[in-house]
């Protein structure tokens, strides 16, 4: 009826005999099976390029980070009174603790290809700090300056304690066993998307050399590739480099013809290559040490404030690794390998406050992403990259010549990495079944609220100059908004929560999410292929007593 057979169809691969339905065979050609590991890496974690090409790969990533850096320090330093050399060494202590976060976290920590850079959640709880000490009488500026930078060193010594419990007392750990892929997706893919910010707006702000970096870069890097076979593998990985001096040289040149000689002084700032000051103002050698500000000062209010950001550092970072597990070769990483990272993190924030930093340590996106352009995921390019983060710390002449890149041309950079890490987070979708309404419904919902909550807070705090959260306490304060502004906290939130309280205790939902495939890695001898990837090297298993090594 209405035009419907009742004849019978043939056996799929055998020919019908006459009267006989042929069924459309749905999706020939258009099905990918699913892989736990991306293929055609050239490099993974443990497998490594040449040396010339791991110390080239491995200034990219350090050149990659260095944005972020400036760009963090360029906002909160003039806004605690600090000068351009204030400024200077205030990079130069990122960029040193950086250094050491990063080789521990390879070593000890979650062992992948990571690196630790500032984290943009701390800009809320550093502000608060700030206006308190606004509000304040000093002699100078520069008086301002240091008892600012001396109250933030003393929240994050105490807020960082905070990851160090959660970590290593196995809290994060318990957490972390709740993730299935449906609720990796969003994190991950919000991880890239959160940033959005610190992308295209921030190019926007000098398109003359922010929008020329980015067509540069996607045309030269995913088209000129093609070119020639054996040119492939040299533009595919450092096409990203030549396309950042091309463009900072016409910068350059746009500076020294007077193109901005009449321009706003907004525009100077983003776009001229004097308007740093970094070369001018940084020492020649300095090697920041602990307590270089004077003695840390400790508040309750901004300390309980803080382990807000602290907490959202964690949850970026743990983001962050799913991407970069996949974007190198290894397998997802076991929850105990995400806990022990983040007490590590924690431990990394002491230092980091203890040496004077304005920002706790998180796992960079942007370098997340690079793994992906450049198609190396090699442990040991990072590992050299923090000796060109150390380096460049203590000769401050050498670190601010390129530092002084205008910061357009990072946004134009980040709006590729960012774009890959989110796409990282679309790829896990294969393992999860994608015709089931009650994943679509919580991937859907987390990713949209996970994107339009913090804008909502953002927005609100733009034009009334604070959060939406103004109870009498301010601590309680900072924890909300920064919460809350975090793209990849909100999402991880409602994913997890969802995915744990939907059609539970059920077979096939079980499959429907993923958990056949996903709960072998999230054991700690469930799939043998972890200790390939996240075991410690040998001699720190005999240093260490066995009830700290997972």
């Amino acid at each position: 009826m209405g035009g419907e057979s009742n004849a019978p169809s043939a056996p799929p691969g055998m020919m019908a005999p006459p009267g006989m339905m042929v069924p459309p065979q749905v999706g020939v050609g258009a099905m990918h099976p699913p892989h736990e590991q991306l293929l055609n890496l050239p490099c993974c974690v443990h497998s490594n390029p040449p040396w010339v090409e791991v110390a080239i790969l491995a200034f990219m990533h350090y050149l990659v980070m260095l944005g972020s850096v400036v760009m963090i320090s360029s906002l909160l330093v003039p806004q605690m009174g600090g000068n351009h050399g204030d400024k200077a060494r205030v990079i130069q202590t990122i960029l040193f603790m950086s250094g050491i976060n990063t080789l521990l976290q390879t070593l000890i920590g979650t062992r992948l290809p990571t690196v630790m850079g500032p984290s943009f959640a701390f800009i809320i709880s550093v502000q608060s700090i700030i206006r308190d000490y606004s509000s304040r009488t000093y002699q100078s500026d520069h008086q301002r300056f240091l008892h600012t930078i001396r109250a933030i060193q003393g929240a994050l010594i105490v807020a960082s304690c905070l990851n160090i419990i959660l970590g290593y007392s196995k809290a994060w750990w318990a957490f972390a066993r709740r993730f299935s892929p449906v609720t990796i997706v969003p994190v991950v893919c919000v991880v890239g998307l959160g940033l959005l910010e610190w992308g295209f707006p921030q190019v926007g702000k000098c398109v003359e050399i922010g929008l020329p970096m980015l067509i540069l870069l996607v045309v030269a890097q995913q088209y000129l590739k093609h070119v020639h076979e054996i040119a492939h593998k040299w533009v595919e990985r450092y096409t990203l480099l030549l396309c950042i001096f091309l463009v900072w040289t016409f910068a350059v040149i746009l500076t020294a013809a007077g193109a901005y000689n009449h321009a706003s002084l907004k525009a100077q700032q983003h776009c001229r290559t004097d308007r740093s000051y970094l070369m001018s103002s940084a020492p020649w050698i300095r090697i920041p040490y602990p307590f270089q500000w004077g003695t840390p000062i400790f508040s309750a209010s901004h300390s309980f404030g803080m382990m807000g950001a602290v907490l959202v550092a964690a949850v970026e970072s743990t983001g962050a690794y799913f991407a970069a597990a996949r974007l190198s070769g290894a397998t997802p990483p076991p929850a105990f390998v995400i806990s022990r990272s983040v007490g590590l993190q924690g431990i990394g924030m002491f230092l980091e406050g203890i040496f004077g930093t304005i920002a706790g340590s998180t796992a960079a996106v942007e370098n997340v992403g690079l793994l992906g352009l450049t198609r190396v995921g090699s442990r040991r390019v990072i590992q050299v990259s923090t000796g060109f983060m150390i380096f460049f710390s203590i000769f401050g002449k050498f670190g601010a010549f390129f530092a002084s890149i205008p910061l357009p041309i990072f946004a134009a950079v980040y709006c590729v990495l960012f774009g890959i890490v989110a796409a990282v987070g679309i790829s896990f979708t294969q393992f999860l079944n994608n015709n089931s309404m009650r994943n679509m419904y919580i991937v859907g919902l987390s990713l949209f609220l996970g994107v339009s909550i913090p804008q909502y807070f953002n927005e609100y705090r733009a034009s009334a100059g604070d959060g939406p959260a103004r109870s009498n306490a301010g601590w309680f304060n900072d924890i909300l908004n920064t919460l809350f502004s975090s793209a990849v906290t909100v999402a991880i939130i409602v994913a997890t929560l969802l995915d744990n309280t939907l059609e539970m205790h059920n077979t096939a939902v079980d499959r429907d999410r993923g958990i056949p495939w996903w709960a072998p890695f999230q054991r700690k001898h469930g799939e043998v292929r972890n200790d390939e990837f996240y075991s410690y090297p040998i001699k720190f298993r005999d240093w260490l007593p066995s009830r700290y090594v997972y």
